[in-house]
């Protein structure tokens, strides 16, 4: 039996030196090339066994015997989305390697990744990188244990606190963890290799780790079968020609073969087409080979015969002339992870493996979802979340992610919120923080259609009728004035109830903290009752439950609120005493 490559994702927080590991690997410079070296785009590497046996001499050393043709390796972007590339029974990704920063530690998205291999049981090992920028650190020993302990003793003091507070790090996010020299069951422990990406220090340890984790833990796995499976990565252009990336995970793919691709929609039919020109990737580098047949695992270059738009993250499989059996193929495949609730907000993403990941973190953090879809915020979508301001006004926001929106959307958006980031870890943070305080918003909003708590400072120098009415004018001090509310002066007297409010000669049924306004209140005599020198406030009349109620739920106030709320409490003791 056949045996394929190993997919292998390199994954981690921005900056951790991802891609820079990668380097190391391939003897490249891709990081030095991308902007603010940061990776824009995924992008694979072929890895065969006699150039990791070049790049690692412990594997000859070791007299390991390696069956396995090499490695597929996927290096990603520093968000969580693409640790979740799908294949039919799983991830994409049969390991990852988690590249942490010795010296920062577990960061927002290195959490994120960690929840997503998690959530997905892809085995990994993590490379504990950047040591060389442990200060007074020195390259002492080609063996990785021997310069480890050869390292002055203030240094290997600062190393061991690092990696002893990871290892606590890790655990409570439900994994043990150690230095994989310490490990002797690598099924019940993660390893830990430490690394430099700089000085190369722990590179040849990280390949053997690769390396015999594969050949002793994936077994079965890596089994070749006969039909060609791959998911679809991105669409790029070359000139005047349009190319189709992926990944090749499964079975032998000929040029010319027919294959299809899902659709999002699993009520429509795969789309079924020929491809015209195939090309694989070459060996340690990025360029492409037309190729006559290629074999899984592997990275593909193809033009398509059919023009159809193809969504990216979209799986496809040859053709072999069953519709209805491939369309089942897709749907369950799709729907088993693209899992919405009755009711929820909108999320919309540019693949389907952001959108999978998306929908693992908001599921994970309790928010709901309704509609999931593929593409850029649309109208339909903001029809949508419109629909769930009658339902629940929590519901009523849209979040994208690496999405744009479109102008027609933009123009009937009105007070639907919408929320976009090429950082999902962002991304589910103003979510969180967006519903947090809407539920204080709307709690408040209950709260207040009980009462409203309310200073006014009376403006001598604005009084435009005495009585029968009597209108004059105020300074709204703090929270909010509202046709109908009861008042009472700074002594606790009755005045009476609002009859109108009016702010620059329009009527108004309610103004806030700053505005300056006229107020009409019918039986009260402005002279007798108001124009005192004594009598400088005016405040909403508050009944004792009313009162309880605001103290109970004193977090939704603001800090002026609850400054008014304890004068109107002074002036009930006075009143009382």
């Amino acid at each position: 039996m056949k045996i394929r490559q190993p997919i292998v994702t390199v994954v981690g927080h921005v900056d951790h030196g991802k891609t820079s590991i990668l380097d190391c690997f391939r003897g490249s410079c891709i990081q030095e090339k991308e902007a603010g070296g940061i990776t824009q785009k995924i992008s694979f590497t072929s890895y065969p066994m006699n150039q990791l046996k070049a790049a690692c001499p412990l594997i000859e050393k070791s007299k390991i015997k390696i069956n396995i043709p090499g490695f597929l390796l996927i290096d990603t972007p520093g968000h969580a989305a693409f640790t979740n590339l799908r294949r039919r029974g799983g991830s994409l990704a049969d390991l990852a390697v988690l590249v942490i920063d010795i010296n920062e530690g577990i960061k927002p998205q290195t959490a994120e990744v960690i929840q997503i291999l998690k959530h997905n049981k892809t085995p990994f090992l993590i490379a504990l990188n950047k040591i060389d920028n442990i200060s007074g650190w020195r390259n002492l020993d080609d063996d990785l244990k021997k310069n480890i302990e050869l390292q002055p003793q203030n240094v290997k003091q600062i190393f061991d606190e690092r990696y002893m507070t990871l290892i606590a790090s890790l655990n409570s996010h439900g994994f043990d963890a150690d230095l994989f020299y310490n490990i002797q069951d690598f099924t019940k422990k993660i390893a830990l290799i430490p690394t430099s990406a700089k000085t190369k220090e722990g590179i040849p340890e990280l390949i053997m780790m690769l390396c015999g984790l594969s050949q002793r833990y994936l077994g079965n796995k890596l089994n070749l079968g006969k039909d060609a499976k791959g998911v679809m990565l991105e669409i790029k252009k070359e000139k005047t020609t349009n190319y189709i990336e992926s990944i090749l995970y499964d079975g032998e793919l000929i040029n010319k073969d027919e294959i299809a691709i899902a659709n999002f929609d699993s009520n429509q039919d795969p789309i079924i087409t020929k491809i015209r020109v195939l090309e694989e990737i070459e060996p340690l580098c990025p360029r492409f080979k037309p190729k006559e047949r290629v074999q899984a695992s592997t990275g593909l270059r193809m033009q398509l015969v059919e023009k159809t738009q193809i969504l990216p993250g979209m799986p496809f499989i040859i053709y072999k002339k069953n519709i209805k059996e491939i369309k089942e193929i897709f749907k369950k495949e799709i729907s088993e992870n693209i899992k919405t609730s009755k009711n929820g907000i909108i999320a919309k993403a540019d693949s389907l493996g952001s959108l999978e990941a998306l929908l693992v973190l908001l599921k994970q953090n309790n928010i709901p979802v309704v509609k999931a879809d593929i593409g850029n915020i649309n109208k339909t979508d903001i029809i949508s979340a419109k629909a769930n301001l009658e339902i629940n006004e929590l519901d009523a926001v849209i979040v994208g992610f690496n999405v744009s929106i479109d102008e027609d959307a933009k123009e009937i958006q009105n007070n639907i919120r919408i929320l976009t980031e090429e950082v999902i870890y962002k991304l589910i943070e103003d979510i969180i923080k967006f519903r947090n305080e809407l539920k204080k918003e709307i709690e408040k909003k209950r709260l207040m259609g009980l009462s409203t708590i309310c200073k006014l400072k009376i403006l001598p120098q604005f009084v435009f009728r005495n009585t029968k009415p009597a209108v004059f004018g105020v300074k709204v001090e703090g929270g909010k004035l509202i046709s109908g509310l009861n008042l009472i002066n700074n002594k606790g007297e009755k005045v009476g109830r609002v009859k109108k409010i009016q702010s620059e000669n329009k009527s108004v049924e309610e103004s806030i903290e700053g505005m300056e306004i006229a107020i009409s209140i019918p039986g009260l005599n402005y002279e007798r009752q108001i124009k005192n020198p004594n009598i400088n406030f005016l405040y909403s009349e508050i009944s004792e439950s009313q009162f309880k109620n605001f103290k109970k739920n004193k977090d939704l106030l603001s800090i002026n609120e609850k400054k008014i709320l304890e004068e109107i409490s002074e002036i009930r003791r006075n009143e009382r005493a």
